[in-house]
């Protein structure tokens, strides 16, 4: 909420004082302040951003003062779209950032990314996930397969699961479809790339 970013009373010594938040302590610093996930907060917490944002660049602490914040301040706002949870947000807020839209990782980058995350992996394996991943977000940008298993945070956690023992087909499935081992696994999930080998020979498995 607002009092979480900008700050709020509490008590010390025995007396109220204030305590000041991230975005306060950004703004008076002359810090970086990075805003994770921002289409996730709540629209009154977002409100107190547009004076720090605009041409004001005062930060309103009620019932204290109105701080000026350092010229060196600076935000950063982060966020996914589609994901349960967030909302669109208000062109207000929009217009106040200069916005950035990263493109899809691709299959060279997220190669190296499984093998720096995971150095003890063989590169045959690695390109096996990386075709895997691939495959369903064609699968997904053709509307073959809803948006739901293409999760890069879950295949790499699955990679880790599978160094930890667990069968690469269950990993997978809870990596990706995220149904627990004997569960209910949709039958959706076609893949049409190269057979995925027993990960036996993965160190750790």
């Amino acid at each position: 909420d607002a009092s979480g970013l900008i700050g709020t009373d509490t008590f010390e010594n025995g007396a109220v004082v204030f305590r000041p938040g991230p975005v306060y302590r950004c703004g008076i610093s002359g810090g970086f302040g990075v805003l994770d996930e921002i289409n996730m907060a709540r629209n009154e917490a977002l409100a107190v951003l547009h004076g720090i944002l605009d041409f004001r660049r005062t930060i309103d602490v009620p019932g204290y003062d109105v701080v000026r914040m350092d010229e060196g301040t600076r935000f950063i706002a982060t966020m996914n779209y589609g994901y349960a949870g967030t909302r669109e947000l208000n062109e207000a807020l929009t217009s106040r950032f200069s916005c950035l839209q990263m493109p899809a990782i691709t299959g060279e980058n997220l190669e190296k990314l499984i093998n720096r995350e995971y150095p003890g992996l063989k590169r045959t394996y690695a390109r096996q996930f990386v075709q895997l991943f691939l495959d369903i977000e064609r699968k997904c940008q053709s509307a073959q397969l809803s948006t739901r298993p293409l999760d890069l945070r879950g295949l790499l956690d699955a990679v880790r699961l599978m160094e930890r023992g667990l069968d690469a087909g269950a990993a997978l499935d809870m990596g990706l479809t995220q149904f627990p081992p004997g569960g209910s696994v949709p039958q959706s999930l076609p893949y049409t790339g190269p057979a995925l080998d027993t990960p036996a020979e993965i160190p750790g498995a």
